[in-house]
């Protein structure tokens, strides 16, 4: 049961994509030691990118899902080993959880299957390898600000944590 309703939620997600394409993924910014996360806050990462704070920032994305789109992240900052915190801000997806699955990947561990333990997500199955894992947890901190609009206060916590 578990499986046919995985492959619908999968298919349901594609045709989403195809009747309500989101075409902002990322901006790059001019940093080195902080991406930032909107989540589904698609609106609030088209601020952030036209802000100051892009010249602090690595990059500054979204994140709907809690399993490719964690393996996107956990990839990207493998392959930028000068990040060193991910800021979360905005609203988590609904139904989907992937701000909460993240921040369970980093304080718990996942299992054999690659399932983040903790999260209220309905799939968090990941596809990175354990070890890639570990050198995730060992490279990022993850400032939670979940919920938060508030540009003031992304920015603040930007301008602690950059140099």
């Amino acid at each position: 049961m578990t499986c046919v309703r995985e492959k619908l939620d999968n298919y349901a997600g594609e045709v989403c994509k195809i009747l309500f394409p989101i075409k902002v993924d990322f901006f790059k910014g001019n940093g080195s030691n902080i991406s930032l996360c909107t989540l589904s806050s698609v609106e609030l990462l088209k601020v952030i990118s036209k802000s100051e704070i892009m010249k602090k920032l690595v990059i500054a994305g979204r994140l709907f899902s809690e399993n490719k789109g964690i393996d996107q992240i956990v990839e990207y900052c493998l392959q930028n080993p000068k990040i060193q915190y991910i800021i979360l801000c905005g609203k988590d997806t609904k139904g989907h959880f992937p701000g909460d699955a993240l921040m369970c990947l980093l304080n718990n561990d996942v299992t054999t299957e690659g399932r983040i333990l903790g999260t209220i997500a309905p799939y968090p199955y990941i596809t990175i390898s354990k070890e890639n894992v570990k050198r995730f947890k060992a490279q990022i901190s993850i400032v939670d600000l979940r919920n938060c609009f508030d540009i003031t206060k992304i920015s603040d916590v930007v301008n602690r944590l950059g140099y």
